[in-house]
């Protein structure tokens, strides 16, 4: 039971963002399946709280005291909390949701730090449709490049035509997506540890200038 414990203790925390806001989306289907692909010594646990997240009102942070509302205030702190963040977007008119952008434009204010600033974060994208959200998915890697964010380059996972993919219960039972997606997380556990290892050099060199 202690070594249970240690283990857990010392395995990567993986904080899982689906871009959309209904339960049964097939990006937050994709999560859930990320949970029981998760390689050895790495945790995923999902974001609950998207809804609750309000619209970005720089008068809404002055109020506060800079540091947003009770909501962004806990998610704040779970995303500084986590090893790394794994975003799975859907594709709405070629980009990524608005309820998402809200979300990283408040984590990207200063209140009281950056968390977004050199974290490691590997993108993830699922729809019905056949290119699987590939232009989603490089619009949310030029947002995450703006936020300092060191985002995982290679491999991709693009998941299409996401109807045939789950089963009634919503699990994933196509072998060879379930496949790449073990695949990879197991890159993504990987690149944190690269990011933890040389963490002050990558920033520097992605810093603004």
């Amino acid at each position: 039971m202690i070594a249970s414990a240690a283990a857990a203790d010392q395995a990567k925390r993986v904080l899982a963002i689906a871009g959309s806001l209904r339960r049964g989306s097939y990006n937050r289907l994709l999560l859930e399946a990320a949970v029981d692909c998760a390689p050895p010594g790495t945790v995923i646990r999902i974001y609950e709280e998207m809804a609750s997240i309000p619209l970005l009102n720089q008068d809404l942070e002055l109020a506060t005291g800079g540091k947003g509302p009770e909501s962004v205030r806990r998610f704040r702190g779970q995303v500084a909390r986590a090893d790394g963040l794994l975003i799975a977007t859907p594709e709405y008119n070629q980009s990524i949701p608005g309820v998402l952008k809200n979300a990283i434009d408040w984590l990207s204010r200063p209140g009281p730090e950056e968390v977004l600033i050199g974290k490691p974060v590997a993108v993830v994208g699922a729809s019905s449709g056949r290119w699987g959200t590939r232009l989603a998915q490089a619009a949310l890697r030029q947002v995450l490049f703006a936020t300092e964010s060191l985002v995982m380059p290679n491999p991709a996972l693009f998941v299409r035509e996401a109807e045939g993919l789950f089963d009634e219960a919503g699990q994933l039972v196509d072998q060879p997506t379930r496949n790449g997606l073990e695949t990879f997380l197991m890159a993504f556990a990987t690149w944190i540890d690269v990011v933890a290892a040389d963490r002050d050099t990558i920033v520097g060199r992605g810093s603004k200038g």
